[in-house]
């Protein structure tokens, strides 16, 4: 579903480089924050269920702890690549940072398709990343949690790993861990519903009230299918959801334009956010090409799959009726699309304000893991909302006041931050 054409890490450069002018940083600044601090590249070998022994290739990226640990999640892809990782580590400082909480960016990856390993041949590969790691990782210094196709078990097994290494409880040294080993409650809702939640503060400051509004969403995994769950609660109708299809390669739209019914869609989704073609054909869905996402007559687009998803070749099919682009997912849009959006006046949250509902949740894990209590459900959502909204409503107000677009104006935040914690280190 991604555009190889596209470097995710020189966009990222590209965005810091030009808020960096705005801010007229100076050039040690610029340079220590435009590229990582440290990466750790390895090789994992598993033994695998047949005897044979495959070796993975795995990665670690710490961007910037100058705000505090790094903090990121652990993606397993058979197209993962270390600039994929830089950028996505980038982006998680800004992330932190725009939310205001006191930590700094990393990410990982590993070169692999868990949808073609057994489970222990999954649980012996985590243990395996953590093992070239477990010197350079932990909860004061890189806090790990999951992302594409890991998940709570994946996490558990890392932990597992950690501690055995280490020979101490560390349930902080890791997030997105199930409830009740360590894992918190409102962790599994917590990035879709982020996004809603600043969508709707968004939809306040546009005098467009959510339940007359219809989205189109693209990618159905855990982040769209919680987002899809409190949007439409809010009122509003959801009447298309792309999804990447693994049997056929090739990624699919389902349509039915009086509104989606979540929990029978989620009924014939796999675990990795595929829904069944025929199943859904069954319940009345028209299904279309993999872009026709893009292309509804809704007032909300949001993507909420991987990078570089609008582009040059596709933004011109986004229709007039749209008004809001939601990027639910890291990098969905690349730069040259990001200057047609801006020229048609859409209005778009940007991918570090509107998915930042999952890291800040993960630290509010992290806090609960390191003080051994745990929150109700409730108040961990009603915090959620609180640091989602108030966080928005910055970005707005300097949006408004400045005269920026809203990517801008977060950037200008929270390039602003931590770049002030580096200078008050001392580091530059």
């Amino acid at each position: 579903m991604s555009n190889s054409s596209y470097n995710p890490y020189e966009i990222a450069q590209q965005q810091f480089d030009s808020v960096a002018s705005k801010l007229d940083l100076d050039a040690a600044t610029r340079e220590l924050l435009r590229q990582p601090m440290r990466e750790y590249h390895f090789t994992i070998p598993v033994k695998m269920d047949d005897g044979t022994t495959k070796v993975f290739k795995g990665f670690r990226v710490q961007h910037n702890d100058a705000r505090g640990p790094a903090k990121g999640g652990i993606r397993f892809h058979p197209m993962e690549t270390i600039d994929t990782i830089r950028a996505l580590s980038m982006w998680m400082t800004w992330k932190c940072s725009v939310v205001d909480i006191p930590l700094g960016g990393g990410k990982g990856g590993v070169i692999c398709d868990p949808r073609n390993l057994t489970e222990r041949e999954q649980e012996r590969l985590c243990r395996g990343y953590v093992r070239q790691l477990a010197r350079n990782v932990g909860p004061n210094t890189d806090v790990p949690a999951p992302d594409v196709m890991t998940n709570a078990k994946h996490m558990l097994w890392m932990l597992d790993e950690y501690e055995t290494i280490h020979g101490s409880r560390s349930p902080g040294f890791i997030t997105g861990k199930p409830v009740g080993m360590g894992g918190s409650l409102g962790r599994t809702e917590a990035t879709g519903f982020g996004v809603v939640y600043v969508l709707n503060e968004a939809l306040k400051n546009l005098n467009m009230p959510i339940e007359n509004t219809t989205a189109s969403f693209q990618g159905f995994g855990n982040v769209s299918q919680y987002a899809v769950r409190l949007y439409q609660q809010l009122g509003g109708k959801v009447v298309a959801i792309s999804c990447w299809n693994e049997t056929d390669k090739k990624a699919y739209t389902f349509r039915k334009l009086d509104g989606m019914d979540i929990d029978a869609l989620a009924s014939i989704t796999d675990s990795y956010g595929t829904i069944d073609k025929e199943k859904a054909m069954n319940l009345g869905y028209e299904v279309l090409s993999g872009e026709a996402w893009i292309e509804q007559d809704v007032d909300i687009l949001i993507p909420a799959a991987l990078e570089n998803q609008i582009t040059i070749e596709n933004v011109h099919k986004i229709s007039k009726q749209v008004k809001v682009i939601c990027e639910a997912a890291n990098g969905p849009t690349t730069p040259d699309a990001d200057k047609i959006i801006n020229e048609r006046n859409i209005f778009l949250i940007p991918d570090f304000l509107a998915n930042a509902g999952g890291v800040t949740c993960s630290y509010f894990e992290q806090v609960q893991s390191n003080q051994n209590y745990y929150w109700e459900k409730d108040e961990v959502l009603a915090k959620l909302n609180i640091k989602m909204t108030s966080a928005f409503k910055a970005v707005y107000e300097l949006a408004q006041s400045k005269n920026l677009r809203m990517r801008d104006s977060a950037y200008v935040i929270a390039i602003n931050r931590v770049a002030q914690a580096v200078k008050s280190r001392g580091w530059v």
